[in-house]
């Protein structure tokens, strides 16, 4: 793990192992969350992965055959929820769909909504359809303003063409068709810090405003906080705001997370097959390790016959963006 004290005005950020006073164990793994590559149609500002149109690395087909197997061969794996980049885009994505799907899985999609109108995609909220994924969907804000700021002039109007292409479907309204909304705070420019608004509240705001101006309806809302991590990392720094934002972070700190924290039941897992607690540890190079210290990868995995060869889950300053208040995973907040 990654122990750092940082020197900061009138405090000490401490590390976050030493916060919880603990281990940080995992559970009964029951998500296996692939990163199938950096390519992406976007490039939003607070994108933790880095992804862009420039970028080419993605999934290569041994890689995408061990995963298969690794779906195939362990039924605890109850989820399978693919990501990127844009998931769509990287190779393998079609095919792992099709392996979870067989092997009685849910499937989760984390799309960004304007890849169904790039040439080649136009097919995808039907094959979502047919094949019951759960869409997780990019929508920042229901302000357009906002949402163009964070990803680009013309995201949000293509997002919410997007919407009405999947409700036209029976998601949000089908039982089998889940359709899931993701809002990430605006990046600080100031000191002027603020928690993800409560969930339940700001869920219910953003399907009275989409109703009412766009007769778009979705399932839920989750509110994820902006780890720094990534781009939202890059910003900080650039702002002067690393620190601070830090010390924002650990003293909003919330004990009662920890028992829900989402790599506590979930392996990511790269491009490359390393395998690391969650997605941000994969951002930034922290790998998942057995109990002498060795990295895990999925070949490993298979080899031993088991996804439980994680002694202790990776932690590090950034952890506290997952811990602070309600709590923030990729299923929104944690209480």
């Amino acid at each position: 793990m990654i122990n750092q004290i940082y020197n900061l005005p009138n405090k000490v950020i401490n590390p976050f192992s030493q916060k919880i006073n603990s281990q940080l164990t995992k559970k009964n793994i029951n998500i296996l969350q692939i990163n199938l590559g950096k390519r992406c149609n976007l490039s939003c500002n607070h994108c933790h992965v880095e992804a862009s149109p420039k970028r080419t690395e993605e999934l290569s087909p041994q890689i995408c055959e061990q995963l298969i197997e690794l779906i195939e061969r362990f039924p605890e794996i109850q989820i399978v929820d693919l990501t990127g980049g844009a998931p769509e885009m990287n190779y393998g994505f079609k095919s792992l769909v099709a392996a979870a799907r067989k092997n009685h899985k849910q499937v989760i999609v984390r799309s960004n909504l304007t890849i169904y109108f790039e040439n080649g995609f136009g097919d995808l909220p039907e094959y979502f359809a047919q094949n019951q994924v759960r869409v997780v969907a990019s929508l920042p804000c229901y302000l357009a303003d906002n949402v163009d700021k964070m990803r680009g002039n013309g995201v949000f109007t293509a997002s919410i063409k997007a919407l009405q292409w999947l409700n036209q479907l029976g998601y949000g309204t089908d039982a089998n068709l889940i359709l899931d909304l993701v809002y990430n705070p605006q990046l600080p420019n100031s000191e002027k810090f603020s928690l993800t608004p409560e969930q339940s509240k700001l869920e219910q705001d953003y399907k009275l405003f989409l109703k009412e101006n766009f007769n778009v309806v979705f399932n839920h809302l989750f509110t994820i906080t902006n780890l720094p991590v990534g781009r939202t990392l890059f910003h900080l720094e650039r702002k002067k705001l690393y620190s601070s934002y830090l010390q924002f972070l650990e003293s909003h700190f919330n004990e009662s997370t920890v028992e829900h924290l989402m790599c506590r039941d979930q392996l990511s897992v790269d491009y490359l097959g390393n395998v690391y607690d969650c997605d941000f540890n994969q951002m930034m190079n922290l790998p998942a390790k057995t109990a002498n210290g060795e990295n895990i990868t999925v070949a490993k995995l298979l080899a031993a016959g088991s996804l439980n060869l994680i002694d202790e889950i990776q932690t590090a300053d950034y952890c506290y963006g997952c811990t602070a208040g309600c709590g923030s995973s990729c299923g929104g907040a944690l209480l």
